[in-house]
């Protein structure tokens, strides 16, 4: 079998159509463990397949996090719902990563914030594989199913901060999305509905229920879908309040439970 050198690696990867080519190369180069693999996964990455399922991996809020092939990735914006978070959280905090996906967000808020009770919850069998073995390093636990139906129900009333990166792509946009995401990902893990909030009103009805007193559920949205949301969080008793991080056009919507 002919060697893939980084040249012609780099040529390939230009040709399919990736931006950063030469970074790509040296990451694919790094992962792959033989001759072989690295022109599979040079194949799987030329044909469109996300650079991340195909090396396994990605860097998130500057932790490693494990990627499977139809997993929801998350994305750089996403960085900035973790970092709200915490700056809110406290050592001791009983946290729960709802819609989960990798359990990324989970995983960096345990490795940030000391001591928490961190427990994660996501609806695709993929995704909690995933997340599981992200989230063991932790001490988290996982749970599979419907938003909070797994959840134990000593968790009533004691969750201090409820991450709740939900899919809130508006059906007809879906389309519309690149295609390492419409194609690659689970099209659970960014269908929001109708007006892309189906499964925020869900989150935000139940929450109440969930959290505990001065606890916070934490959610992404699009700038335009932000007084949408603020309007749903208020209705369900908590008091909302919007954070906004242009370089990353990154929406966050807070809700306090105080009452």
């Amino acid at each position: 079998m002919e060697i893939i050198t980084y040249d012609r690696l780099v040529a390939g990867l230009r040709a399919a159509g990736c931006v950063f080519a030469e970074d790509e190369a040296q990451m694919l180069i790094s992962a792959a463990r033989s001759p072989i693999e690295l022109a599979a996964m040079a194949d799987q990455r030329a044909l469109g397949h996300p650079l991340e399922h195909v090396i396994g991996w990605m860097e998130f809020c500057g932790l490693r996090i494990e990627v499977d092939p139809g997993v929801f990735i998350p994305r750089q914006r996403t960085e900035f719902l973790v970092r709200r978070a915490i700056e809110i959280a406290q050592s001791g905090d009983v946290v729960v990563d709802l819609c989960c996906g990798t359990g990324a967000l989970g995983a960096v808020l345990a490795a940030e914030v000391k001591d928490i009770e961190l427990y994660a919850v996501d609806i695709d069998t993929k995704a909690v594989q995933c997340a599981r073995r992200n989230i063991k390093a932790v001490g988290g636990h996982v749970f599979e199913g419907d938003i909070f139906e797994p959840l134990p129900v000593t968790l009533h009333n004691r969750i201090d901060i409820l991450l709740a990166n939900v899919p809130y792509v508006p059906t007809e946009a879906i389309e519309l999305l690149p295609s390492e995401a419409r194609i690659h990902e689970a099209r659970l893990a960014l269908d929001g509905g109708e007006d892309g909030l189906d499964v925020l009103r869900r989150v935000a009805l139940e929450a109440p229920l969930w959290l505990a007193l001065g606890g916070h559920l934490l959610v992404e949205v699009s700038e335009r879908q932000a007084l949408q949301a603020v309007e749903i969080f208020a209705r369900s008793g908590l008091i909302p309040t919007v954070s906004r991080f242009e370089e990353l056009d990154a929406t966050v919507i807070v809700g306090t439970r105080l009452i």
